[in-house]
């Protein structure tokens, strides 16, 4: 596996890990370890990773984060790891971009004047990431709901590209094995729950301007949309079988950690191809391991008009500013960048 002469990949799932977050503590609790040698992590952990996978540009965002509180504190936060996103493009142009972290969403006031426009019209995000639901246990509540059509609104208005991670929640039993931790079994159902929600409460059809990118090809969406369809009609849903899968298909579909040829060929059948965008999931994952899943890419999608479009055209026309970004960069020295280990 090595692609490093060739850097033309968009990465739309890439993550930073910050100091505050901790991440070791929480790989205990998820049952997850991250790979030796990224952590602690910094810029020059991921830029080796992706010149090794022939990734161009990588959008950075936070691990998707249910809990919190609304506090002053957790508004710092975030505007905190915002800004520091925003540094690590700044000192690498042309290899970065970033998708914003609210503070808890909960916190409705917060969200909308603090973070959002701070975040989308000063630090120049490329969108805003958000979990499948917030809080825990009987408090968690699903991204759909009405309490945050405040948000939703105006991330319409904005048109926003939101990148729609599942949450990294235990279930109401123990995950089954410790080689089948949370992040393994739990967290791409949860993404299939958000857009679920979405869908049978009519906000993915009321908030249609906003363009939502489901990580990890959905999780289990593709296969579970139909059943939706059906069952949710019967138990009271205003959408016809039909509108509720006309729905699903509208949402994009990144690939990391999922890009198998019995996963792409159903997505083949799901989605048009211009729905759908390259993802790593690194450096949660090793080079390695992102790796096996973007060589099953190369070679399903081999002699395939579709290829390009999957690795990075989509990405650069859901997302004109990644396209500035990439020939605003000039040079050899401005690619690279020189970072200055900047804590948070």
């Amino acid at each position: 596996m090595s692609h490093e002469k060739d850097l033309h990949r968009v990465d739309f799932h890439h993550h930073f890990f910050p100091s505050t977050l901790n991440k070791a503590k929480l790989n205990i609790d998820l049952g997850w370890k991250t790979p030796a040698g990224n952590l602690p992590w910094d810029p020059t952990i991921s830029l080796q990773s992706m010149d090794a996978l022939g990734t161009q540009l990588a959008l950075l965002s936070l691990p998707a984060n249910p809990f919190g509180e609304v506090s002053g504190e957790n508004r710092q936060l975030a505007r905190a790891h915002n800004t520091f996103a925003a540094n690590v493009c700044e000192e690498y142009p042309g290899r970065f971009g970033f998708l914003a972290s609210l503070p808890f969403l909960d916190d409705i006031e917060g969200v909308l004047l603090a973070e959002i426009a701070h975040a989308l019209d000063v630090l120049r995000a490329d969108g805003i990431a958000l979990a499948s639901s917030y809080g825990s246990g009987l408090d968690s509540t699903y991204i759909g709901h009405d309490k945050y059509d405040r948000v939703w609104e105006e991330l319409n208005r904005r048109e926003a590209v939101v990148f729609l991670h599942g949450a990294q929640l235990p279930s109401s039993t123990p995950h089954p094995d410790p080689l089948l931790g949370i992040p393994v079994v739990e967290v791409p159902n949860e993404t299939f729950k958000a857009a679920a929600h979405l869908v049978v409460t009519g906000k993915k059809r009321k908030y249609a301007r906003v363009k939502i990118v489901l990580a990890h090809l959905g999780g289990s969406s593709p296969f579970l949309a139909a059943r939706v369809a059906v069952l949710s009609r019967h138990m009271g849903c205003a959408l016809t079988a039909e509108e509720i899968l006309e729905d699903f298909k509208s949402f994009y579909f990144e690939t990391a950690l999922s890009a198998h040829e019995t996963n792409l060929a159903a997505m083949e059948k799901f989605v048009t191809p211009d729905k759908i965008l390259f993802g790593t999931d690194f450096p949660a994952v090793s080079t390695a391991m992102a790796g096996w899943y973007t060589d099953n890419l190369d070679e399903y999608y081999l002699n395939d008009a579709s290829k390009e479009a999957i690795m990075s055209q989509n990405a650069l026309n859901l997302m004109p500013g990644l396209r500035a970004r990439i020939e605003n960069a000039t040079g050899v020295d401005a690619i690279r960048g020189t970072y200055a280990n900047r804590e948070i």
